[in-house]
């Protein structure tokens, strides 16, 4: 069977979130099964584009409106992601030294129209096309509605929501960039006024799949505008949880980690990538270190932080060091922080995946106190390398990590989003950490965690073939 897969993001070579995470690694682990999957994204002015050469697939134009662009379709020379991935080249417009802007409409539409245009050239189609995001939502609507494209409608097509907060939305004063269709369904593309490409992708898809089964159940009353749609189409609707590639998020053979270690040599594998940090961020490497990496947006609950921190460092003796960049008002006030609590907190703003590694191995524990976590990553990457989580129960942090105050508890959950629920939780994390005996206990219960893409690709193939039977 052959998969199609399309999306904005597809680590390593283009990531702004977990999208190219989860993008970079279904594919690869899904071609180890009985099937062929390869990915269609855009062709960015990036570090990966610069370091690489490629060969010309095919060359065209594609006219947007009144504009017509020249496009090019480019695949790597070097075979090395595990999965075949095309790369759609139009200069003009996708071809920026950023992923997403504050207008992407004619950016993505044109990409979505290029990839099916050139699909129409393929002598052998694909037997499922999986969309990612509202970036690519408007494929399942195309697909099934636009005259041009009329020998694709019966391919089936699935939709991933990694986030449903973000929809894509745009006016109606556009629609005539989207190639020609029976005018009396544009009610497919609507959503409250405006055409909305998740929305639609929700509407024409054949299944809908989000990426935890907690975060189904939360869009049905949480969905920022979208939870009757929801509701009604909630028979094509199923959470599958996400995975991890444990071929990048393995501490037995991360080249990324000072000094890599396994389950049985956590204790002396962690030390030493613990006083790496502690040394380059001058933090003291005998306290217990709490990191927290990820998007400064209300979204990660990041707006609290500089209160938690300066309430939590202010009557316990520990650690805390934040990797992350978002809201510059957030961003100034934990840069504030450095210099009261000098030798106890610290912060790379900014993203750095080498040392995102080496936190996740030399922590002891991470915050993840989320408003919104359709599944979280940074959680699962931190059990695999034996840094305890303290999340709030949310989406899929709810459905991966267990309290330990349960049987088989691997972490430490709060309920609610506010300082007080936070800092009673990081309170619970001290005391687990004074005895160290079930400290150790927990952290080695929560490597031995299998929550790799093993799982989650086979139910990902079980989908696409009931939908071929």
């Amino acid at each position: 069977m052959k998969i199609t897969h399309f999306s904005a993001e597809c680590y390593p070579i283009a990531k702004v979130g977990g999208l190219a995470d989860v993008v970079g690694s279904l594919p690869k682990y899904q071609n180890s099964k009985t099937i062929s999957s390869e990915v269609i994204m855009p062709f960015y002015d990036i570090e990966f584009t610069k370091k690489n050469k490629f060969n010309v697939l095919f060359e065209s134009t594609i006219q947007l409106g009144f504009s017509t662009f020249k496009y090019r379709i480019l695949t790597p020379k070097l075979k090395k992601l595990g999965f075949t991935i095309y790369l759609v080249d139009i200069p003009d417009l996708l071809f920026k030294n950023y992923v997403y802007s504050e207008n992407d409409t004619e950016r993505f539409l044109a990409f979505q129209i290029v990839a099916l245009d050139w699909i129409l050239t393929w002598e052998t189609k694909p037997d499922i096309v999986h969309c990612h995001d509202h970036h690519v939502g408007l494929i399942p609507f195309m697909m099934t509605q636009c005259v041009r494209y009329d020998s694709l409608k019966m391919i089936p097509t699935v939709l991933t929501i990694h986030n449903a907060q973000y929809q894509g939305w745009f006016t109606h004063e556009k629609v005539n960039l989207i190639p020609a269709f029976n005018f009396k369904n544009v009610g497919l593309l609507d959503w409250d006024g405006s055409i909305n490409p998740l929305a639609a992708a929700i509407k024409c898809a054949w299944r809908v799949t989000t990426v935890s089964p907690s975060y189904m159940n939360e869009l049905i009353y949480s969905a920022n505008g979208l939870e009757m749609l929801l509701n009604h189409e909630s028979e094509k609707c199923i959470g599958v949880l996400n995975g991890i590639d444990t071929d990048v998020w393995n501490s037995e053979t991360d080249t990324y980690l000072i000094k890599q270690y396994k389950t049985t040599s956590v204790q002396s594998g962690k030390k030493i990538n613990k006083k790496y940090l502690c040394e380059q961020f001058k933090l003291e490497v005998t306290k217990p270190l709490f990191i927290f990496i990820g998007r400064l947006v209300g979204e990660k609950g990041a707006d609290l932080l500089p209160e938690v921190f300066e309430e939590t460092l202010l009557k316990n003796d520990i650690s805390i060091l934040l990797l992350g960049s978002g809201s510059k008002a957030v961003e100034q006030k934990l840069e504030n922080l450095k210099t009261k609590f000098k030798g106890k907190y610290n912060s790379y703003i900014g993203y750095n995946e080498k040392l995102a590694h080496i936190m996740y191995a030399g922590a002891d524990f991470l915050l993840m106190p989320s408003r919104v976590e359709p599944c979280g990553l940074n959680q699962l990457y931190a059990l695999k390398y034996g840094t305890i989580p303290v999340v709030r129960s949310i989406g899929g942090l709810k459905d991966t990590v267990i309290d330990i105050s349960k049987v088989g508890g691997i972490g430490i959950v709060h309920e609610e989003v506010n300082v007080k629920d936070i800092t009673n939780a990081i309170d619970r994390a001290l005391e687990l950490y004074k005895n160290q005996d079930e400290f150790k206990k927990v952290r080695k219960r929560g490597m031995q965690k299998d929550y790799s893409w093993e799982v989650s690709a086979n139910s990902y193939i079980n989908i696409y073939n009931s939908l071929k039977d």
